[in-house]
């Protein structure tokens, strides 16, 4: 049975999934896995975890099929995020996380006042923020010289397991968008005036496009992971514009809603839309370019919020059912880990206003959803102002399985959702890139024949009134409260420090 596997690494666990002919699942495999939070703002990984859960996979999904035929093999991974390797591709530190790490302050306001904001934008496409990559490889220069003085490759989970996989060296165009301001959006290759100043001594990966080719499995990675040696091997990308794919949100208009420990938005379309307060890069296919934003917590607060109350997920739905729209009061600002877009403060902070001895877990949880979704809000609205052509919304992520934070969703944004029959996410869209690019002269697979839209949430516009409001009141607690929360992220820096 011809089929292709495709495995993503994410923040809290890597998924892989075997698919056949027609986007049949045929196995499935996860393994959790957790982040390191050395110091507040810090988030690190040892990449040996990526690999290690790569080849556990693969070896479950092949002894699930033992009759498959491996025909492609597809990656995705978080990010951006930063790995330094020496060079016989020995991480030389940990890898540094996308914005939810946010150590690289100090650095972003070096670079911006060293080339210009305006220069900066112009040859990247966005201003740098915490998400940006070439802030944090100046960091470990700056912080851990040692370590830097070894480096000699760089790596995002992608690009890890291509080089495991294959001994390619090789990044796709959209992660390499997101290593700010290395890259040049306009011309899509590396900046060599930047690279040589902030990343000499680092070899410039090769550059493709995420559904492209990068090699094939070697033998010593086929010993490793039983997959046959020669195998095709894309490049894959990000897991975000992987879980695009996966759903059929990446053609011009449509804007991708990501439900995960974070919460993240991809906008397509085929200009350059430049905005501060966004993040602009190039898409997962040649001539597209994307305008994306993130929420720092998401499932990572309902998580946070069930572990603190000791419940499951079905009762805190189900009380937050009871608690009913605008949580009795309640609103929450969901920066538990700072903020990224649209308002790029690191130092923000989780601030729960109007609470009462009368509030319950119910109302909490209410809340925190609300939250989230005030936040999408945010993002979709400063999207459009930068002149985001948004036609079509698509959920995925396994925060889709909860209906009532769709719902949420809807309701305060006032967006239709479409949510697809498979909403495994980025390990499926990887297998479809390796499906299509191992086609051959067969009939290319089509993402709406693998993954059709199963259903529709809608609005309910009777709610608007109240939204609207709780928006204006979300938008203005953020303003009124920075101050003294700022001062209250230097205290946590200096505790943890």
């Amino acid at each position: 049975m011809r089929c292709t596997l495709g495995v993503d690494i994410g923040t809290s666990s890597s998924k892989g999934v075997l698919v056949g002919g027609g986007g049949v699942i045929l196995a499935t495999a996860t393994r959790a896995h957790d982040v390191s939070r050395p110091r507040t703002g810090w988030v690190e990984m040892d990449a040996g975890v990526w690999w290690d859960e790569f080849v556990a996979i693969a070896r479950e999904l092949l002894a699930a099929a033992p009759d498959a035929e491996v025909a492609g093999i597809g990656v995705s991974g978080m990010g951006p995020c930063i790995l330094l390797a020496d060079e016989a591709d020995e991480p030389v530190r940990p890898a540094i996380l996308y914005g939810v790490d946010t150590r690289s302050t100090a650095q972003i306001e070096r670079l911006t006042a060293e080339l210009g904001v305006d220069e900066i934008a112009r040859v990247g496409g966005s201003t740098l923020t915490s998400q940006a990559g070439g802030p944090k490889i100046v960091w470990i220069a700056d912080e851990d010289p040692t370590a830097r003085a070894r480096a000699r490759r760089l790596f995002m989970p992608a690009s890890w397991l291509v080089r495991k996989l294959t001994g390619v060296y090789v990044f796709d165009h959209q992660s390499a968008s997101q290593v700010s301001p290395l890259y040049d959006i306009e011309s899509e290759c590396w900046y060599e005036p930047w690279w040589e100043r902030y990343a000499d001594g680092i070899e410039q990966p090769a550059l493709a496009w995420a559904g492209d080719v990068a090699g094939v499995v070697t033998a010593e990675a086929a010993s490793a992971t039983g997959i046959p040696a020669g195998t095709p091997v894309i490049t894959g990308t990000i897991d975000a514009w992987t879980e695009a794919v996966s759903v059929g949100a990446h053609e011009v208009g449509d804007l991708m809603l990501m439900y995960g420990t974070t919460m993240f938005l991809v906008a397509t379309g085929e200009e350059t839309l430049r905005t501060p307060s966004m993040w602009t890069t190039a898409g997962a296919f040649a001539g597209t370019r994307n305008l994306a934003g993130g929420l720092s917590t998401s499932g990572a607060l309902t998580a946070w919020l069930k572990d603190l109350t000791g419940t499951d997920y079905p009762e805190l739905l189900a009380d937050a059912e009871t608690s009913g729209p605008g949580a009795r009061g309640l609103l929450v600002l969901p920066y538990f880990a700072g903020e990224r877009t649209p308002i790029q403060d690191p130092d923000a902070r989780g601030v729960i206003a109007g609470l009462t001895l009368e509030h319950t877990r119910g109302d909490l949880y209410r809340a925190a959803l609300e939250a989230t979704a005030l936040g999408v809000r945010h993002n979709v609205e400063t999207m459009r102002a930068a002149g985001a052509d948004i036609r079509r919304i698509v959920a995925v992520g396994g925060g889709t399985q909860g209906r009532l934070w769709l719902q949420v969703v809807s309701d305060i944004t006032g967006l239709v959702q479409e949510v697809p029959a498979t909403t495994i996410g980025a390990s499926y869209g990887a297998a479809f890139l390796a499906a299509t690019a191992t086609a051959g002269t067969g009939a290319a697979p089509v993402i709406t024949d693998w993954n059709p839209i199963a259903e529709t949430i809608t609005p309910d516009a009777s709610l608007q009134p109240l939204y609207d409001t709780l928006f204006d009141r979300y938008v203005r607690l953020y303003e009124g409260s920075k101050d003294v929360v700022h001062e209250l992220a230097a205290t946590q820096r200096g505790v943890s420090a």
